[in-house]
């Protein structure tokens, strides 16, 4: 289970996107403006492919408030949705 010590401040996100992988689900976290608001959208996928070599149907994506806690809803959405996606042998 994911929890929020696994993931960088907002801060870093406001910079570059972060990534990173739980047991067999890749993530990407990213800053994204909407009608001048920044939002936190979340991309979750199956391991082993990276975001661009993985096709976009197989991304499941969720936008959140640029907050702590939108980070915080975040982690339970991907949690949540983790044996949606996790690799499978």
């Amino acid at each position: 289970m994911l929890t929020r010590a696994d993931f960088l401040s907002l801060n870093f996100v406001k910079k570059e996107d972060f990534t990173g992988s739980h047991r067999g689900m890749r993530f990407m976290l990213h800053q994204e403006i909407i009608d001048e608001e920044k939002k936190l959208k979340v991309w979750i996928w199956s391991e082993p492919l990276g975001f661009e070599a993985t096709p976009d149907e197989n991304k499941i994506s969720e936008l959140f408030e640029f907050s702590e806690e939108g980070l915080t809803l975040a982690i339970e959405w991907m949690n949540e949705r983790y044996e949606l996606v996790r690799y499978r042998e």
